[in-house]
């Protein structure tokens, strides 16, 4: 699996592709502030479905929020489940 990223002035997001397989999923956020960014929607097509791939993007974007310093508000109701699920990911959520 190949993790990407797209970014503009207010916002980007994280795209996954699995070699040998059609179809990109997404994850999209905005940038409130300089320490945070607001996850806004996870898209995973039917060809990448039960192959981890929206677990791998969310693991992606939890691990860029700690290497920029910054929170994540999780609208994406994909995003908010999977923040809910781990506890180790509790330190980049913002309350």
């Amino acid at each position: 699996m190949q993790i990407t990223e797209e970014t503009g002035p207010s916002g980007g997001r994280y795209l996954a592709s699995v070699d040998g397989k059609d179809g990109i999923a997404e994850m999209t956020y905005s940038r409130a502030s300089a320490t945070l960014i607001i996850i806004d929607h996870t898209g995973v097509p039917d060809t990448l479905r039960g192959l981890g791939v929206g677990q791998a993007l969310a693991r992606h974007a939890v691990d860029k929020a700690r290497e920029g310093g910054w929170k994540i508000i999780p609208l994406c109701p994909f995003m908010k489940a999977q923040m809910a699920r781990n506890a180790d990911w509790q330190d980049v959520l913002s309350q």
